[in-house]
């Protein structure tokens, strides 16, 4: 189920899933998937995080789907589909006979009620409404067909509407089953939720109704009868498993693909490749409270990513495996300006910003400081952190900036503690990751001023008038062409209002697999492809 779905996700920089065995002998019906951290709901609309998005990529499917190596659309829930003269008017015909996980059939009735439960507040999917805010109405034809109807020109519109995760009307259109749409998953998918130990694993089984176990299309997809979901960050840890065995499958950062996989069991044992496709990359980033006293100042905010030392993170983490954001776009995108570059590392350039910003050390403790409101503020902020894995760059970041005259305090919280410190806006700055989402980019969801209120997800609290006609005209235009120009003017401006310190984009995809798994290639085009996999 390669996810035509436009939901952009909080993820680390750890790129992929990994898989996990037990220490009993392995079993060919079972595979074990660490997804990285527990989802903070099981909701597939007040969701956030790559996390829940894993889970849900199992469970829920989309009208249609994306060939993983050609990007093709290719049937899902619908088998036929008509797109009107003026981009309009959509219909789908859904495919028939095909089963809810509770045996319920699914109907046109779902598709309705996908769309319009967005835009009910019982269901709190405040960062999704962005993407189907374009839409007018959805229309229930007969059983089998469904029309969407859109009301203002939106260039990703027929993606919108063929992408929508489907849910069952029957079972969360019941006011008695509210409360349980974050506790209790029925989709149509191949895999059916079992069972959540919450804070252990999550279970999922192999849908026997599946409509693609008959679908030629589908062939070889999801085959595994029994998948096992588990929750852990730290990649040192599911290195050890991965060498003693229990681990069938991990996603690598540079550092642990060119330092911790050395030695004889990588030879005999495990398998670790370093493969390219077409996949845009996303990025980790240090964002910035613009709300905040001290960080709402550009300058301040300029000087600080001037002491970000990229290119001494890049020879001790990266490893050459990346490269340097230039700003909100993966570096290698058709829509990334070319002419904007990293922001240099200048340690003298950034105390000059500062200094004639009107920081200064008035009472030489080392401190920079400034009467802000009448009142004398230290230079000082604390960054949230949710893993161990990056706190390396922050403390190198931490160490350089100290040398300026910067007090910088690093927080390591908890993962649903920091996402509710995110969406109440209550902290100074946090450090998080964004997915390279679509192919295609559309800087609303996190670019935009509407994009802050609730919980969404600029909690940054970016605004900039330009940038929000920018992203305003550039959704209405349908020519790739047409829209370059915009959206790179978009990447330098946002570049050049330094909301984020933008990190690196990976190059690669790296990963290690024990020889137990059978995989028809290192890589499709547009993804792994892991649904293809299988156990030996």
């Amino acid at each position: 189920m390669f996810s035509a779905g436009l939901k952009l996700v909080f993820i680390f920089m750890l790129i992929g899933l990994y898989s996990c065995q037990g220490k009993n002998k392995k079993s060919s019906q079972t595979i074990y998937y660490n997804i990285g951290g527990e989802p903070t709901t099981l909701s597939p609309l007040s969701s956030v995080d790559g996390y829940s998005a894993s889970l849900h990529s199992y469970i829920f499917e989309g009208l249609l789907d994306r060939d993983v190596d050609t990007f093709e659309w290719k049937q899902g829930l619908a088998t036929e589909w008509k797109i009107s003269k003026n981009k309009r008017v959509f219909d789908f015909k859904l495919r028939e006979g095909v089963k809810w996980h509770d045996g319920t059939e699914f109907t046109a009735e779902d598709v309705k009620f996908s769309y319009d439960v967005i835009f009910t507040e019982d269901y709190k999917a405040v960062q999704l409404r962005s993407f189907y805010e374009a839409i007018k109405e959805v229309q229930v034809i007969d059983k089998y067909n469904v029309r969407f109807i859109v009301k203002d020109d939106y260039f990703q519109n027929f993606e919108v509407c063929a992408g929508i995760q489907v849910l069952p009307k029957h079972f969360y259109g019941k006011a008695e089953n509210k409360k349980d749409f974050g506790k209790k998953l029925i989709g149509t998918g191949a895999y059916i939720f079992t069972k959540y130990d919450k804070g252990q694993k999550i279970i999922l089984v192999k849908n026997p109704n599946w409509w693609g176990n008959k679908v030629e299309s589908e062939k070889g997809a999801w085959t595994v009868p029994k998948i096992v979901l588990r929750f852990s960050q730290e990649e040192n840890v599911s290195l050890e498993l991965l060498k003693k065995g229990d681990i069938d499958f991990l996603g690598l950062r540079p550092d642990g693909y060119v330092k911790k996989t050395i030695g004889k069991i990588w030879e005999e044992k495990i398998i670790k490749v370093k493969t390219e496709n077409k996949t845009p990359k996303g990025f980790s980033f240090i964002g910035f409270n613009l709300k905040h006293p001290i960080l709402k100042d550009l300058q301040v905010r300029k000087a600080l990513s001037m002491l970000f030392n990229r290119p001494l993170m890049e020879d001790k983490f990266e490893y050459n495996l990346s490269e340097p954001a230039t700003g909100p776009i993966y570096v290698q995108s058709d829509y990334a300006n070319p002419n904007i570059k990293p922001v240099p590392y200048d340690p003298q350039g950034a105390l000059k910003i500062l200094s004639s910003a009107g920081w200064i050390d008035s009472d030489k403790n080392g401190t920079l400081d400034k009467v802000i409101n009448g009142k004398k503020v230290d230079l000082s902020f604390t960054i949230l952190e949710p893993t161990q894995e990056m706190m390396k760059y922050l403390t190198v970041f931490k160490e350089d900036a100290s040398k300026a005259g910067v007090e910088i305090n690093i927080k390591n919280v908890e993962w649903n503690s920091f996402i509710k410190l995110l969406d109440e806006r209550n902290f100074d700055a946090v450090r998080l990751a964004w997915g390279g989402g679509g192919v295609e980019w559309d800087p609303k969801q996190v670019w935009h001023t509407s994009s802050i209120s609730g919980a969404g997800s600029n909690f940054v609290s970016y605004s900039n008038k330009e940038v929000d006609q920018l992203i305003d005209q550039s959704r209405k235009i349908y020519e790739k062409e047409n829209r370059i120009p915009i959206l790179r003017r978009i990447h330098e401006i946002v570049s050049n209002d330094y909301p984020y310190i933008f990190f690196f984009n990976m190059k690669y995809s790296l990963y290690a697999h024990t020889k137990r798994v059978e995989k028809p290639k290192d890589t499709f085009q547009y993804g792994i492809g892991q649904q293809y996999w299988k156990l030996k």
